[in-house]
C-alpha cells in the first residue's frame, strides 16, 4: 500500500502572516470611527487611495522579481503599511501624497531590501518621513474638529473627495477648515512666553490633550490591549514606548509644569499610542528578545520627548522609529537569552 507524504513542515503553523496583519487591521477599527467621527471622512479616503497604490506596487515588484502574487498580496503587508502610512496623513491631503509616500514605502523601504522579512526599516514611517521631509506645507495642512470650525464648514464625503483629488471646493477657505495640531499649537505658544496653564484653555484643548485626539487614544489603547490579549504582539515594546515617554515627560513636568506638558497630554497626543501598539511593534524591524524590546521601546519613547521638546518637528515618532530600527541588530546582539544548559561567555 502506498501512502502520500507531504514535504515538511508536517506542523501546520498555528496562524498566519496574514491573519496577524488582518487583527492589526481589526484592532484599529474602532479608532479609525472615532477619527471619522471627529474629523470627517478623510482618513478613510486616504486608505483607499493608499491601498491602492500599496498593492500595485507590491504587485509590480513581485513580478520583477520573479514571486508568486497570490500568496505575498494576501498576507496583507502591503495593506498594513498603506492604513498606517494613511494614519499619518492630514486628512485632506491631496492624494498624490498618499501614492508618493506608499510607493516609496513599498519599493525602496521594502522590496529593495529583499522584501517582507528582510526589511531594515518600518516601510511606512520611511514613506512617511519622505513626505514630511519634502512636502512640509502639505503634511502640516490637519482639519481642525467639527466644533471649532462649526457645522456650516464640516466637509461632506463629497466635498473632502473634492478637496483630495482636485483642491478645495470654490466657497471653502482651507483656512477655514484646518488649523495647528495641539502639539504644534503648544510648541508655537511657549516659543511665545506662554504658559501651560494659560495655553490650554484654548477649546482645541480637552480633559487630557487635544480635543477627540485624546478619545482616538482611547480606542488606539484598546485596539493595542486586544492585540496583546490575542497574543499578537508583545508587551514589551509598546510598555516601554509609553513609560519612556511618559516618564521623562513626568521629570520636566514635575520640575516646571508652567513649561512641560503633562505625561497625560504627550501620551494621548500625536502618534505615541498609534506608535506604541501598531508601528514600533514591527516585528521584522524590532529586536527579538524580549529585554531587547523594552529597551527598543524605552528609547523609542525618550526620543519622541527629546524631538518633541527640542527637536525641529512638533512630534518625533516616525523619526524615532527609524532611528532605533537602525540600532535593532545592535541591541539583539547584547541581550540574547542564554542558551538552556549553557554559561554566558
Amino acid at each position: 500500500m502506498n501512502f502520500n507524504q507531504a514535504p515538511a513542515p508536517f506542523l501546520k503553523p498555528l496562524t498566519s502572516v496574514g491573519a496577524i496583519m488582518r487583527q492589526v487591521l481589526y484592532a484599529l477599527v474602532p479608532a479609525t470611527i472615532a477619527y471619522v467621527w471627529f474629523f470627517g471622512w478623510g482618513i478613510v479616503i486616504q486608505m483607499l487611495i493608499a491601498v491602492v497604490f500599496a498593492l500595485a506596487a507590491e504587485a509590480m515588484m513581485l513580478s520583477l522579481r520573479g514571486r508568486p502574487l497570490r500568496p505575498f498580496l494576501g498576507d496583507c503587508s502591503a495593506l498594513i503599511t498603506a492604513v498606517l502610512l494613511a494614519w499619518a496623513l492630514p486628512p485632506t491631503a491631496p492624494w498624490w501624497l498618499a501614492a508618493v509616500g506608499v510607493i516609496f514605502a513599498i519599493v525602496f523601504a521594502k522590496h529593495l531590501y529583499g522584501g517582507l522579512g528582510y526589511n531594515v526599516f518600518n516601510p511606512a514611517m520611511a514613506g512617511y518621513v519622505v513626505l514630511l521631509i519634502s512636502f512640509p506645507q502639505q503634511m502640516t495642512q490637519w482639519i481642525a474638529p467639527d466644533f471649532l470650525i462649526g457645522e456650516s464648514v464640516r466637509l461632506s464625503f463629497m466635498e473632502t473627495l473634492q478637496a483630495i483629488f482636485a483642491g478645495f471646493p470654490a466657497g471653502i477657505d482651507i483656512d477655514a477648515v484646518t488649523a495647528a495640531t495641539p502639539l504644534d499649537h503648544l510648541r508655537t505658544q511657549l516659543s511665545q512666553g506662554a504658559v501651560i496653564q494659560e495655553i490650554t484653555t484654548h477649546p482645541m484643548y480637552g480633559m487630557a490633550a487635544g480635543h477627540g485626539w485624546e478619545w482616538i487614544g482611547v480606542f488606539l489603547l484598546l485596539g493595542g490591549a486586544w492585540l496583546m490579549y490575542r497574543r499578537v504582539i508583545k508587551w514589551q515594546i509598546p510598555a516601554g514606548v509609553l513609560l519612556g515617554l511618559g516618564g521623562l515627560a513626568a521629570i520636566f513636568w514635575f520640575i516646571d509644569p508652567s513649561t512641560h506638558a503633562s505625561p497625560l497630554f504627550h501620551v494621548f497626543s500625536g502618534a505615541a499610542i498609534l506608535g506604541a501598539f501598531f508601528i514600533a511593534t514591527d516585528p521584522v524591524s524590532a529586536p527579538a528578545s524580549d529585554k531587547g524590546r523594552l529597551i527598543y521601546g524605552l528609547c523609542i519613547g525618550v526620543l519622541v520627548y527629546v524631538i518633541r521638546a527640542w527637536g525641529g518637528y512638533p512630534d518625533g515618532i516616525a523619526f524615532a522609529v527609524l532611528l532605533m530600527n537602525m540600532a535593532a541588530p545592535f541591541i539583539d546582539h547584547y541581550t540574547k537569552p542564554r542558551t538552556y544548559g549553557h554559561e554566558r561567555p
